[in-house]
């Protein structure tokens, strides 16, 4: 049982992928969550046992019961799941998440010295977004002096399964920013000046035309690619940005305004009851590939720019956390608190499907 990976959200579609890829590299997984008969049909391809636990703490007390070797959560928001669960692995269990926000991923970063000194890993972002820019980042800094300017993009390609946005993904949607400095709770986030600064969301719309040929916009987010970004290579001025970001002048105009009416409780709490319970329809990925992509800038003048190519965005994220669990189970990791490739070097990506591609190199 020592051996053993947890999944937390098991039955989901995150847990389900990371599940498969855990099966493809013979890593036995533990499915865990509140559905009995759906997570026994999910573990039924891989012939894994699960675990029922009705609540986050629930949960926690099982990992404190149980100690599994490695617990991967993909239960969000993780604003709110990260801390307890972070608590009941400590000092037993290494700690895998898939957050992509700038808070959460900050909290799990500043419990670096608590995790060195239980001898455990945490990685935070295992997922698409900061593993594919951090990588490209870390690919592009090697054996270079710290950079002054980064700009990261994510551009994702994944399916959309019919189905509900659950109260996680609506709670991550909606909180916004709690307990971040910089700007306020509902404003984006930038490195200025090696600090978090309020940034517009939607704004530095840049367009960008993809290795294959194809154009798409990006603009701000407040990502866990940010934080990402600066850690690995210590620049000074970062912007994370995302092809799912709001980027039309219309949009732009009206989120300000709309964002602020979430700083009223009420308002918010009725909101995420809302947008948890809007149904999504089934829809094809729009393109081939998805894309990573930076470009940094040195103090000189130097620039250089560079992507990573990866299949559908959502087989990504399972394969991230799995090869992470493989190599922390081998004892290939250190203790800390740490983002993927930050811990792995940029090889991580490309031992995940991913491919390197310099600026101006087409794709085939």
């Amino acid at each position: 049982m020592d051996a053993e990976v947890w999944i937390l959200g098991g039955a989901g579609r995150s847990g389900r992928a990371v599940a498969a890829e855990l099966a493809r590299r013979g890593v036995p997984a533990v499915l865990v969550g509140r559905d009995a008969g759906r997570l026994a049909a999910a573990a039924r391809p891989t012939g894994g046992r699960t675990v029922v636990a009705d609540s986050v703490d629930a949960t926690a007390a099982e990992i404190r019961r149980q100690r599994p070797a490695v617990v991967i959560s993909t239960l969000g928001p993780f604003t709110t799941t990260a801390g307890p669960i972070i608590d009941a692995c400590l000092p037993g269990s290494h700690y895998v998440d898939l957050a992509n926000d700038v808070a959460a991923v900050s909290a799990t970063l500043g419990r670096h010295d608590e995790a060195t000194g239980a001898g455990r890993t945490l990685v935070t972002g295992a997922g698409f977004g900061v593993t594919a820019t951090e990588s490209v980042v870390v690919k592009l800094c090697a054996d270079r002096p710290t950079p002054l300017r980064i700009r990261v993009d994510m551009v994702p390609s994944l399916a959309i399964e019919a189905g509900v946005v659950g109260a996680a993904l609506a709670g991550t949607i909606l909180d916004g920013l709690p307990g971040v400095p910089g700007g306020g709770r509902f404003q984006g986030r930038q490195i200025a000046d090696g600090r978090l600064a309020p940034a517009r969301i939607g704004g530095e719309a840049r367009p960008l035309t993809l290795p294959d040929g194809t154009e798409v916009t990006t603009a701000s987010m407040p990502l866990g690619e940010l934080l990402a970004a600066q850690r690995a290579s210590g620049a000074r001025f970062v912007v994370s940005a995302s092809s799912e970001a709001p980027s039309t002048p219309l949009l732009r105009a009206v989120l300000p305004a709309a964002l602020a009416l979430l700083t009223w409780t009420p308002l918010r709490e009725f909101a995420k009851r809302r947008l948890a319970g809007v149904r999504i329809k089934a829809a094809d990925r729009p393109r081939e590939h998805s894309w990573g992509h930076a470009v940094v800038t040195w103090a000189d003048g130097e620039t250089r720019e560079g992507w990573l190519r990866l299949g559908e965005a959502q087989a990504y994220t399972g394969a991230v956390p799995a090869e992470i669990a493989r190599r922390l189970l081998a004892g290939d990791g250190r203790p800390g608190a740490y983002t993927p490739a930050a811990l792995f070097g940029a090889e991580l990506a490309e031992a995940c499907g991913g491919d390197y591609l310099p600026a101006g190199s087409g794709a085939s």
